[in-house]
């Protein structure tokens, strides 16, 4: 993962708030606060080595593992979503110390973009000049000062002895003394001096307030019609942490034996529930797989294809199946009804996740651009569709500094070949549904218009009746703001006779 930077749109350059810290110019954060915190700041403010530069460190499991996950982000590109339940059942963290290594390690994440603003006017030099591991540190303790109620003195001892462990002596002071300039404002205040004010660059000081890059705020933005408050709203709730949203596979389990397991009654999906708290495979209808760990929207889109009304309805396909949430719950529905589900994945190991979630479907691993079927063959088809994922950056803390606007192009034309690859697998009177987890106007109506004219444009709403707030049609768009969810997008195309 690389460094969060160019998210804020310029603001950090020419604002005079970053450059030069120990040059004795007046900076932000040399207030009265900064030197809070006892007998140890009075002595860093009179350049005297602190007690945290004495003896050994102490060393906090919680924050050497959230410091450990952003490591493996940026030297590993690792996914934090995997990688920290192992961290977490390696270092055997439960209870409070797991909730705050996740905590400490998402929020740090997400807040990357605000973070290195602010670190950014009270450091000598930008973060990107910063040594990667010294960075994270800071970073962390930044996020504790700022985000949380952990008490600064507290949040500034703990970091100097992650560093000391994990870095060494000598950078402890560097970051003993950014984090005391950071201890000295709030959040609030610090972003009236690093972001633009709105009304001049709203697009740079949404990317700064909310952390996001200057390219995906604009995206989101157009998406929700221009209006500058939605896309705050939005912006907001991405950095919320998500709920955990469970699925009952029809036939298999139920939602009120999830409730009777600790979890709550979902308001849109009847087989969905929410997990208030716990491990999901502590559940045994997930750990027997006839459960599962689901985004509500994941589960509407595939139950409106089912919902869409044929004449005739034996077999389906998903066709980008991999990992296997929309299948699973596909194939328990088409079990239900007599159908058989085939699943493929371009990836083996995809393939194989398929495999794993669904009992009656074949799974097969093939091009969907380059069809192991024949044409015409399946009633339904599932088309979820590769894409940039900006609709699951809750999920996927780091996923935003890693997305490309340049990868854009590419990806829209893998999908509007798949796209022509599904309209074909599909039989005349038959029913596509176009997905992706992303509602950037260039990876869904647009891809959509293309080959309006080859087909009956549903109005999917109309088989989501439990979800409000969809849009204006015919498509229908999930957004976390609004529902809660993943950012879904929605089209329902029947194949003309």
């Amino acid at each position: 993962m690389k460094q969060g930077r160019g998210q804020g749109g310029g603001a950090r350059r020419g604002r005079g708030s970053g450059q030069g810290g120990g040059s004795g110019q007046a900076r932000p954060g040399r207030t009265g606060r900064a030197g809070h915190g006892g007998p140890a700041a009075h002595a860093a403010r009179n350049g005297q080595p602190s007690r945290q530069g004495r003896g050994r460190p102490h060393r906090d499991e919680a924050r050497v593992a959230a410091y450990d996950l952003m490591r493996a982000v940026d030297e590993r590109d690792a996914y934090a979503n995997l990688l920290m339940p192992t961290l977490l059942r390696q270092r055997r963290l439960t209870g409070r110390d797991a909730a705050l290594a996740t905590e400490l390690a998402y929020g740090t994440l997400r807040g990357l973009g605000t973070y290195d603003e602010v670190i950014a006017a009270c450091s000598d030099r930008p973060p990107e000049e910063v040594d990667p591991p010294l960075l994270d540190a800071v970073r962390l303790g930044v996020h504790q000062l700022l985000r949380t109620r952990i008490p600064p003195h507290a949040a500034v001892s703990a970091t100097i002895d992650l560093v000391r462990l994990r870095v060494g002596a000598g950078p402890s002071r560097y970051a003993n003394a950014v984090l005391r300039k950071v201890a000295g404002r709030t959040l609030e205040q610090w972003l009236e001096i690093v972001a633009p004010p709105r009304e001049e660059d709203p697009v740079g000081n949404l990317a700064i307030t909310y952390s996001h890059p200057r390219w995906i705020v604009t995206a989101l933005r157009d998406a929700v019609g221009g209006d500058v408050d939605e896309t705050a709203a939005l912006l907001e709730a991405d950095n919320e942490r998500p709920r955990v949203a469970l699925v009952a596979r029809p036939g298999r389990a139920t939602v009120e034996e999830l409730v009777a397991a600790g979890a709550e009654p979902a308001a849109y999906s009847p087989y969905a529930a929410y997990l208030p708290e716990g491990d999901p495979g502590a559940i045994p209808a997930v750990g027997e797989a006839r459960a599962a760990v689901q985004d509500e929207a994941s589960q509407l889109v595939a139950l409106a294809l089912t919902r869409v009304p044929l004449d005739r309805d034996s077999t389906w396909l998903d066709m980008c199946a991999g990992p296997g949430g929309k299948a699973g719950l596909l194939d328990a529905l088409a079990t239900q009804r007599g159908a058989r589900l085939l699943g493929s994945d371009l990836q083996y190991h995809r393939a194989r996740l398929v495999w794993g979630t669904t009992r009656e479907a074949k799974v097969i691993t093939a091009d969907g651009t380059r069809p192991a079927w024949r044409p015409g063959a399946f009633d339904r088809v599932m088309l979820d569709a590769p894409c940039t994922g900006l609709g699951a950056l809750r999920r996927r803390p780091e996923a935003r500094w890693r997305r490309d606007p340049r990868s854009i192009p590419e990806l829209t034309a893998l999908q509007r070949r798949l796209l022509d690859s599904a309209l074909e697998a599909v039989r005349p009177g038959g029913v596509v549904a176009y997905v992706t987890c992303s509602p950037h106007l260039a990876e869904t109506r647009a891809v959509v218009e293309d080959v309006r004219d080859r087909v009956e444009v549903l109005d999917a709403r109309a088989f989501l009746p439990e979800a409000p707030g969809l849009g204006d049609g015919p498509y229908a768009q999930f957004w976390p703001h609004r529902h809660g969810t993943d950012a879904m997008f929605l089209a329902l195309l029947r194949r003309p006779r």
